[in-house]
């Protein structure tokens, strides 16, 4: 079974993604509302993808990701951002993001589809 993590600040945005992806039952979700909550299990390696806002009042998406790959995190990474970020989101790959995805997302299909991409 393949663990995600999701971390975003907008709580309907992590339950709209759960929803969907319970339903496949190859999938154990795990939603973060805080990415410093988030920050533990990151680190210890507990998921095998993480979706990753960049947005975030508490700490912002590309300095959670900077802080893993220093780490050496294997953990994969697919970052989240609206259209207004989507140069961000590209240049996290140069930081070690796997992929990214843009908000609002077309369809919670795509989001699978980009998990399945990249597991």
């Amino acid at each position: 079974m393949t663990k995600i993590a999701i971390i975003d600040d907008e709580i309907q945005i992590l339950q709209s993604i759960q929803r969907y992806l319970q339903k496949r039952k190859q999938f154990e979700i795990t939603i973060f509302d805080n990415p410093t909550e988030a920050r533990r299990p990151l680190l210890n390696a507990e998921f095998d993808l993480v979706l990753l806002d960049i947005m975030m009042p508490q700490i912002n998406g590309i300095d959670m990701l900077k802080e893993l790959r220093k780490e050496q995190v294997p953990t994969k990474v697919i970052m989240m951002t609206a259209y207004s970020t989507l140069e961000r989101a590209i240049l996290s790959k140069d930081i070690g993001a796997d992929d990214y995805l843009t908000k609002p997302f077309v369809s919670l299909r795509d989001v699978e589809n980009k998990i399945l991409d990249n597991i």
